[in-house]
């Protein structure tokens, strides 16, 4: 894939040892370090997945700096689903039948002094084109909540309990020791649509306008400090509306 340039940003994969360990050093820098630490160039976050991964970066075109950065592991179909990481911490038999490429996407991350929403467009612009260019018909991953704790999430869970349920047939089952199985103990619970939006994470938020699904539990991470929900999208499932805006950003500025 050709690297991607809209506005102040640029898209590229990985290609050498240092683009990936710029990666592994955001990673670390968003989902390990304490509150106020700074990156050292020292400190990583990195896994044995990383090597069988495809490794997006999001940079500053004026300064070089990383700004983004994501990870994908393709599979040629479900009969791989046990590769993935997300099968770490799901049971996902059920994804085993899936007859067609699917992707994990992964380590999400946007670099926490930068809150430009164009980021987050032309992350969603390259994963486009990436698929596009793939052939995919899946996406899926664990889209994460930022701490351990249920309540300050309680109104988002609530929503994706009442509309974003997975379908039986590609239903994750529970396989992690701890979860928050939040269908069942926020069942009575109805959710304000606009506060719980809100209260999405940005990545989540943009896999649900395209008629994602998640799963009926909240694995808890204590090692990333996160809560996170298994996430699904079929590409034939997209809505029509929501495809074109997604090829938009793909379309060169007027």
């Amino acid at each position: 894939m050709q690297p991607l340039v809209k506005g102040h940003y640029r898209a590229r994969l990985a290609e050498t040892p240092e683009d990936l360990r710029m990666s592994q050093r955001l990673r670390w820098l968003c989902f390990i370090a304490r509150a106020g630490q700074r990156d050292d160039g020292i400190h990583v976050e990195a896994d044995e997945l990383d090597p069988e991964c495809r490794h997006m970066l999001i940079e500053d075109v004026a300064s070089n700096q990383l700004v983004c950065s994501f990870r994908f592991l393709p599979l040629t179909n479900g009969s791989q689903i046990r590769r993935s990481y997300s099968a770490r911490y799901y049971n996902l038999d059920a994804l085993g039948s899936f007859d067609g490429p699917m992707v994990e996407l992964g380590r999400f991350c946007i670099h926490p002094d930068r809150q430009d929403p164009d980021i987050v467009r032309i992350a969603w612009a390259a994963l486009t084109r990436f698929v596009d260019e793939t052939g995919v018909e899946m996406l899926f991953g664990c889209s994460s909540f930022t701490g351990c704790e249920p309540e300050p999430h309680a109104e988002a869970f609530a929503m994706l309990k009442e509309r974003h349920l997975a379908p039986r047939r590609w239903w994750p089952r529970v396989k992690a020791p701890k979860v928050f199985r939040f269908a069942r103990a926020l069942r009575l619970r109805q959710p304000d649509p606009k506060r719980a939006m809100a209260a999405m994470p940005p990545l989540l938020r943009s896999y649900l306008a395209m008629g994602g699904w998640v799963s009926d539990h909240a694995v808890v991470d204590p090692v990333l400090r996160t809560m996170h929900v298994f996430t699904g999208v079929e590409i034939r499932a997209i809505p029509p509306a929501r495809k074109r805006l997604l090829h938009a950003l793909l379309d060169p500025p007027a």
